[in-house]
């Protein structure tokens, strides 16, 4: 009887078909656009001293403001 009138607790929600495959693949297709939307207009203006220390500063500065914007996300 002590077994039967024990209650059992539900684990937690199983997250959805879009959580798991969709929403990855579509935050992964946007992060990328975006450091190439990024590093691409970085380059546009080359006033050709900078080398390849212009499209590395654009990219680290765009991650870093990404982290700031979405990291708690």
């Amino acid at each position: 009887q002590d077994a039967m009138d024990t209650e059992v607790k539900p684990g937690p929600p199983r997250p959805r078909w879009y959580e798991r495959h969709v929403q990855p693949c579509v935050a992964e297709l946007l992060g990328t656009a975006l450091f190439i939307f990024i590093g691409c207009l970085s380059v546009v203006e080359d006033s050709g001293a900078t080398g390849r220390l212009q499209p590395a500063l654009a990219h680290g500065l765009a991650l870093g403001v990404t982290v700031a914007v979405l990291g708690d996300i």
